[in-house]
């Protein structure tokens, strides 16, 4: 007999022993589902590769050396961009400057003169009137006059040219200074740059069929200063051109670096100019002290000079480095 005060057990409803049924067949299931989600975010979790943290107070030690602290050791590894190194520095021998227009008219003009009959009756309707004064900037600094005048080049080879102004001043300076036969290589794609007109819609020539007609212009501006002789377009990228002068042995004495003005682009054109530059030449460009330095030019004339050893001089708005090593 039970104790009173012991309840009497109260059976399930029909309902509740089907639920019980039904949670006694899942159980299994539902183990079996969590064990397999466990074990597969378990193993995900082995598959990262974790780098130790180091505290600011540890050291690194070396069996050949003595310890090292987190800054000494940061400090000796080889910071990016190692890998933005990678360029030709070998180019073929030095041809003579008398080889160097016929080289350029037989390799990118199919051996035809490129101020031959220019300019046409159709180009001139559509370019403007040369101007006496092409539109440029930084284009007449002191920097020019200074560089020629102590270099004395044979051979001026320019990247970045739009409409010449530059180039013209450059050629003057040469005249001036008794260097008549001094060949200017004038390397631009002369295809501006998106919006261009907005800020130049004066001094270029409308859209041509999507032809910027900046070549045309530029050519115009040369023949009419009567320096169409020694002033030669190189209408292609600057790592084309420069990458051809290179294998075809055509250096400069001076070059003047000013087309792209983001990092890649000057680290690029600097590099690969430098080994088109004749020892004891001068690499020198633009954008130094202007607001386009911060968006790389600055940056990559400052890695290169550390990465070569050589000194930079700002001059004005330009950049200036120490001449090539003559060995």
């Amino acid at each position: 007999m039970k104790p009173a005060w012991l309840p009497s057990p109260q059976l399930p409803t029909p309902t509740q022993f089907k639920l019980r049924v039904h949670l006694a067949r899942a159980a299994p299931f539902l183990f079996l589902f969590s064990a397999g989600y466990m074990m597969g975010y378990l193993s995900s979790i082995s598959q990262f590769n974790f780098q130790p943290q180091f505290k600011p107070n540890c050291t690194i030690t070396d069996p050949d050396t003595k310890p090292l602290t987190i800054q000494e050791h940061e400090s000796q590894i080889v910071q990016p961009p190692h890998d933005l190194l990678q360029f030709n520095t070998r180019c073929a021998k030095p041809i003579p400057q008398s080889e160097i227009l016929n080289t350029i008219r037989m390799n990118m003009f199919e051996g035809i003169e490129p101020y031959e009959g220019f300019p046409s009756s159709e180009v001139k309707s559509l370019i403007h009137k040369p101007a006496e004064h092409p539109r440029g900037w930084g284009s007449t600094g002191a920097v020019f006059r200074d560089l020629i005048e102590t270099v004395r080049p044979s051979v001026i080879i320019e990247l970045g040219s739009f409409l010449g102004a530059s180039a013209l001043h450059m050629a003057g300076v040469t005249q001036n200074l008794s260097l008549p036969s001094t060949l200017i290589l004038a390397v631009d794609d002369f295809r501006g740059w998106p919006n261009f007109r907005l800020r130049f819609h004066r001094d270029v020539p409308e859209n041509r069929h999507a032809d910027a007609l900046l070549l045309q212009q530029f050519m115009a501006n040369v023949k009419a200063a009567g320096e169409s002789h020694r002033i030669i377009p190189i209408p292609f990228s600057t790592g084309s051109a420069l990458i051809a002068l290179c294998e075809w042995g055509i250096y400069g004495d001076l070059i003047e670096v000013d087309a792209g003005h983001d990092f890649h682009s000057a680290w690029a054109d600097i590099n690969r100019a430098y080994a088109v530059l004749r020892p004891g030449g001068v690499l020198f460009g633009h954008d130094y002290f202007t607001v386009a330095d911060n968006r790389g030019v600055r940056r990559a004339v400052t890695l290169f000079a550390k990465v070569k050893g050589l000194t930079i001089r700002p001059h004005g708005q330009h950049w200036v480095l120490s001449p090539k090593p003559l060995v």
